[in-house]
């Protein structure tokens, strides 16, 4: 029987290796490929419940899985619980479970009323998870909230503990406020919030090596750890590779990609430690498939028998254009 995910997060002495929610990078074909380096869950990248209820082109181009998806969480951003819970039941039969977001800084977001905008406005989080709680009643379904930390302490465990109230699985706490970007994440705070909620917890922030989860894992006992722009530049990050290893290049360019610019923004995230400058203004200038696929096999020794995948392949293609709209 496959492990769910609270069996992950309550796993003794050790933590899940999760990937993070990220706008148009944490696709299926990306989680597919961080779970082959020892990533066990996964979310999608942030969706808007709105958009995702009214169209299904939204749905077919914002969400795909299959059989070895999983764990899977689907991340949804709403700012009432109407949309949160309808979006939801479109995604119960092919996911692990289901997140608010509750994080994203972006202006636009808080605009319109997603993301950081509910941490003001705690009584809209508190009625998704409750809704949605009645409307799911699976035991193994999840639903959890991503929260930044508020500007005083006791307000974010204060938080979080009406969140376990409401019927919450887990949090995921990225340990910035809102207004932070770059500082040091407050790893203080992640300890006294696991100190302080009987709710699995998982970490995020500053996640770039297998070392570094490890540490915050030791300094916080939280029951994952999450990496977003560390899984990005090395998908292999967890498995304890410095740098992406060669073979990951490999898996990726041997599945089948649908849309060029996320296939080759990949692959410059990928080789940011294993090319020169001037070889990363040369990768991210090709504009077709075979052009990359030569520069890899040249620069990497890669002998790839996928050749006939990348064809049809270009930027600007048809497919290109159609999905490039729909990105959030």
């Amino acid at each position: 029987m496959a492990q769910t995910v609270l069996d992950l997060l309550q796993t003794e002495g050790t933590y899940a290796k999760v990937c993070a929610p990220m706008v148009r990078y944490s696709k299926l074909n990306f989680r597919q490929l961080v779970r082959s380096y020892d990533v066990d869950l996964c979310f999608t990248p942030m969706i808007i419940a709105d958009s995702f209820i009214k169209s299904s082109k939204a749905r077919n181009n914002e969400f795909s899985t299959n059989s070895q998806d999983t764990p899977l969480i689907v991340q949804f951003a709403s700012n009432n619980h109407e949309d949160f819970v309808n979006a939801t039941q479109y995604v119960v039969p092919h996911a692990d479970g289901v997140d608010l977001n509750c994080g994203c800084p972006q202006r636009w977001a808080i605009k319109d009323g997603y993301g950081c905008a509910l941490l003001s406005k705690p009584e809209v989080m508190f009625s998704c998870v409750r809704q949605l709680r009645n409307n799911v009643q699976s035991n193994d379904f999840t639903v959890s909230v991503k929260v930044r930390l508020l500007s005083d302490i006791e307000k974010t465990i204060s938080l979080c503990q009406q969140l376990e109230k409401c019927g919450v699985s887990f949090v995921t706490v990225h340990a910035r406020t809102a207004t932070q970007k770059h500082e040091p994440i407050d790893v203080q705070a992640l300890r006294i919030l696991k100190e302080n909620l009987h709710i699995p917890i998982i970490a995020n922030g500053d996640v770039r090596s297998l070392a570094d989860a490890d540490k915050l894992y030791e300094e916080t006992l939280c029951n994952g750890v999450m990496s977003a722009r560390g899984l990005l530049k090395n998908p292999a990050l967890f498995s304890g590779a410095h740098v992406t290893p060669t073979s990951c290049i490999e898996d990726w360019i041997c599945m089948k990609h649908n849309h060029f610019m996320t296939f080759l923004h990949h692959l410059v995230f990928m080789c940011d430690k294993l090319l020169t400058s001037q070889e990363k203004d040369h990768l991210n200038s090709l504009s077709t498939g075979l052009e990359i696929l030569d520069f890899l096999e040249e620069k990497f020794n890669i002998q790839s028998s996928c050749r006939s995948y990348f064809v049809n392949l270009n930027k600007g293609s048809k497919y290109e254009e159609e999905t490039e709209d729909e990105q959030h």
